[in-house]
């Protein structure tokens, strides 16, 4: 009798063996759906538990070589490198796995990578533009962590790089530079305590400002009014020999870091790095403006110890800084007139 006849009874047993005359093509469809497809929901779980199993493997060992030292310098950059390279491995492991799972025939893996490549890119616009810029971050020389840059109108030191985003220790900065939003309350470089998350697809439509990746060195100015008849050349002299005194150490060594920026870049041919004083003449006062190079990071503390010198250089030297202030040179006639006592 053809399977198409037998009568179909609520017995499962009929019903199993109802189907055994069923053709093969029929039948291969029902066999991967009872067993391929719990097989390979299996395999797809335990591909992305043991990539999660790994990833917290990592980080232990991480927070474990923070601990004995690696929190600083060019060993937190070193173990932030080993990081990035294994979570890149472990993506790309699992990626490939789930493919493998679920995708047997090459030229269906085609058209599905097709289709989900279209939809992702329309879909996952900015994730996708992200993560290709964080692919740029590791491969460019843009930052790393431990630079100091500004981004996005956000100024900082870098402490994490991610698929997505970055993260900064957010810094004030002198008034004239504040132009973030919102603006900082700490009136010099120094951090504030926030950690600002930026997208890393920022590198694309917003210049990136790079403190210390190439030269971590900075040149600062400091301003002086002197009053007019004052001995400014002794006031230059005290300045030259307080910034000389603080500096010669961040001079020496920015030598060679110059000429190292000198291979790469075209630079001017006459960069100078010892301190000169600048003088200005206003309504007011004379302008010694006082520039000089420091290290990027602990400028503020130069700066306090330059200006105690100063400030003591001066008293010795019986210098008087000149300040925006009026003197009243004449006044007009005043008449006091007495009027008859009141009654």
């Amino acid at each position: 009798m053809p399977w198409h006849s037998r009568p179909i009874t609520a017995n499962c047993s009929c019903i199993i063996h109802s189907l055994e005359g069923l053709p093969a093509y029929l039948l291969l469809p029902v066999r991967r759906v009872n067993h391929g497809l719990g097989t390979s929901i299996l395999l797809s779980l335990a591909v992305i538990v043991g990539a999660i199993v790994v990833r917290f493997i990592v980080a232990g060992l991480g927070r474990l070589a923070a601990g004995r030292g690696w929190q600083r310098s060019e060993s937190a950059r070193t173990r932030f490198w080993i990081t990035q390279a294994i979570n890149l491995a472990l993506l790309v492991a699992v990626v490939v796995g789930l493919l493998s799972i679920w995708v047997a025939d090459a030229g269906r893996f085609a058209s599905i990578a097709g289709l989900v490549t279209a939809g992702l890119a329309v879909a996952l616009q900015r994730v996708i533009t992200s993560f290709a810029a964080y692919l740029i971050v590791l491969r460019g020389r843009i930052y790393t962590v431990g630079d100091r840059i500004t981004m996005g109108g956000v100024r900082g030191d870098v402490v994490r790089v991610g698929f997505m985003q970055t993260s900064v220790m957010e810094m004030g900065a002198p008034p004239p530079s504040q132009n973030g939003n919102p603006e900082t309350w700490i009136s010099a470089r120094q951090y504030t305590g926030r950690i600002v998350s930026l997208t890393n697809d920022k590198i694309f439509d917003n210049p990136v400002y790079n403190f210390t990746r190439e030269f971590p060195y900075m040149w600062d100015e400091m301003g002086f009014p002197i009053k007019y008849g004052t001995d400014y050349q002794r006031a230059e002299s005290i300045l030259l020999d307080v910034a000389r005194r603080h500096t010669d150490e961040h001079v020496q060594k920015a030598k060679p870091a110059l000429e190292q920026l000198r291979e790469r870049y075209v630079l001017a041919l006459e960069i100078g790095l010892e301190p000169r004083v600048y003088v200005t003449l206003t309504d007011n006062w004379i302008q010694l403006t006082l520039r000089f190079l420091g290290p990027v990071h602990g400028m503020r503390a130069v700066k306090d110890a330059m200006g105690r010198d100063i400030l003591a250089g001066f008293q010795d030297a019986k210098l008087e800084i000149a300040s925006s202030t009026y003197d009243i040179v004449g006044f007009p006639p005043i008449r006091i007139e007495q009027g008859p006592p009141a009654r």
